[in-house]
């Protein structure tokens, strides 16, 4: 069974557009590129065709991907919860140096921590996950344990 990717309509929506630009747009250039390398010569020494059909074979992977995605996809909106999910957007306060932070709780496909977007499927993620206001959760990080505490949830 394939796994769920969450993703928000307007994630959806580019994907969509995305695999709609690869599969006319991109295809027709990818083709256009294998036809003129086959023009040049001996396909085993040219290295233009090696190109165009490495420059296939990612196309296509991305195509698969894309059509995977969308096809397994479960669409959500940030809704008001008291724990947190998908959607959710937390704000947390690191116990160690009373920091604080704001996290967009999102699928993998979106995860962007930069922006604040972060995955269910990272370690902060996946200890949050559930949690309610007020409460406390730790998880293992490359920098050592983490802990946090929920301040809010919207």
């Amino acid at each position: 069974m394939p796994e769920e990717d969450y993703l928000t309509k307007e994630k959806f929506t580019e994907l969509t557009k995305e695999l709609e630009h690869l599969k006319t747009i991109k295809r027709k250039e990818v083709a256009e590129a294998l036809e003129y390398a086959k023009t040049l010569g001996d396909l085993s020494e040219n290295q233009e065709y090696q190109e165009a059909r490495d420059s296939q074979a990612i196309l296509e992977d991305r195509i698969l991907r894309l059509e995977g995605i969308l096809k397994s996809a479960k669409i959500v909106s940030a809704q008001s919860s008291s724990t947190v999910s998908v959607g959710s957007v937390i704000n947390l306060e690191k116990v160690s140096d009373k920091t604080k932070k704001s996290y967009t709780m999102v699928g993998s496909e979106e995860a962007d921590a930069s922006n604040g977007k972060i995955s269910i499927k990272s370690p902060l993620g996946m200890a949050a996950m559930g949690k309610g206001k007020g409460e406390t959760f730790s998880f293992s990080s490359p920098a050592g344990q983490m802990s946090y505490k929920i301040l809010d949830i919207n």
